[in-house]
């Protein structure tokens, strides 16, 4: 764990461009009617990821937020362009939390910044202090080169920077490439693997927009039948994680941001994948696969991933994420781990609650290593990915 305390200032700060203005949108609907000009500053974010697209954070917040609480901070050029936003909402609590929209099932968070415009860094994070008054900043999963990790840099008061979730990374290459990666006998296996799923007649098929609520339905009860009496992530199953799959990935799909995939055995569909899109990376978010699959010995993980390794090979992003989690089928494809941050920021006088939450986010850690290395442990995870 790495720290930065409140007595050491950070980097030299940008001079504030008074030609910049800042609103904050407190209203869901208003939020809602900002998607046109939200995705041109998304487009102007190579390092931004689906989890920060309009059509993600806007879905969410109408599943999981809360009225009242939205506070999402906007900075504008002159022109009146976009050129930061800050998707953040506050939690309440004895010191109240600005946290960003997505929750935990989003796998990275972060601010957007216009890559063409970083004098709206500083005036974003000036923004932000205000509404810090008298609450904490917690950004979670929060990937390396993020925008938020130099809003971190140049903020003035009380920080902390903690580890976060891992994602494994692969590059950007055909399944056969990325085999021949691996140590010969796991070669072999994977292999074999792939010759297997060929024998057994299994085909994809990319399922076009106007189909996507349709799949997502498939999807879903599929994956509720794979992990009948198994471990799963429980939020998976709820009505309201449903409706915000449908309303996001249906938009996203139609604007190249999702990409669904149907997986067929004769005329019947089997397996069902939603991959994300983004300028930089192509990852794997939630699958479901027949039980039938697993009867004839065909390996789901290779399956989806000789898709998703397809797809990123060929549309030329650098990154195959395999997301969070360092489940033991991961391993087996040799990915890099990557881990994202939790970065705290407060103003002086909120400093406590500060050191108070890290202290304790260090120490649910410390137990969750320390459990994580025994056996019963390792059983459970070995269940396969949460649900993933």
């Amino acid at each position: 764990m790495s720290t930065a305390g409140t007595r050491t200032p950070g980097p030299a700060r940008p001079v504030r461009a008074p030609r910049l203005g800042v609103s904050v949108c407190r209203d869901g609907e208003r939020f809602g009617a900002l998607a046109a000009e939200w995705q041109e500053l998304y487009g102007r974010c190579h390092r931004a990821t689906p989890f920060q697209s309009h059509a993600w954070l806007s879905s969410w917040w109408q599943s999981y937020g809360t009225e009242g609480r939205l506070r999402a901070v906007l900075v504008r050029a002159a022109d009146g362009r976009l050129v930061a936003a800050a998707p953040m909402w506050l939690t309440p609590g004895p010191v109240p939390s600005l946290k960003l929209l997505g929750g935990p099932i989003s796998d990275y968070g972060d601010v957007l910044v216009d890559d063409g415009c970083p004098e709206a860094l500083p005036t974003l994070a000036d923004a932000l202090a205000g509404l810090a008054r008298g609450a904490v900043i917690d950004l979670r999963e929060v990937p390396p080169g993020a925008a938020a990790e130099r809003l971190y840099a140049c903020w003035d008061g009380p920080r902390r920077r903690l580890p976060d979730s891992v994602c494994m990374e692969l590059p950007a290459l055909p399944v056969d490439d990325l085999v021949a990666r691996l140590p010969a006998s796991r070669a072999q296996r994977a292999r074999a693997k792939l010759r297997k799923i060929d024998r057994e007649g299994v085909t994809a098929r990319l399922v076009p927009p106007h189909e996507v609520p349709q799949a997502l339905h498939r999807l879903l009860d599929l994956h509720r039948r794979q992990w009948a009496g198994r471990p799963v992530t429980a939020e998976h199953l709820t009505d309201r994680f449903g409706g915000h799959l449908t309303r996001a990935v249906c938009a996203m799909a139609a604007s190249g941001q999702a990409q669904v995939t149907e997986y067929r055995l004769a005329d019947d569909v089997v397996a069902v994948d939603l991959a994300f899109l983004s300028p930089r990376l192509v990852g794997g978010y939630l699958y479901g696969a027949d039980p039938l699959l697993r009867s004839l010995k065909v390996d789901v993980a290779t399956l989806l991933l000789r898709n998703c390794a397809r797809t990123a090979a060929g549309t030329g992003r650098g990154t195959l994420s395999l997301l969070r989690g360092q489940e033991p089928y991961k391993d087996h494809w040799r990915p890099d781990s990557v881990s994202n941050q939790r970065l705290l920021l407060a103003r002086r006088r909120t400093a406590p609650a500060l050191w108070l939450r890290a202290a304790y986010a260090g120490g649910r850690r410390w137990a969750a290593d320390r459990l994580r290395d025994r056996a019963w442990v390792r059983r459970l995870r070995g269940g396969g990915g949460g649900g993933r």
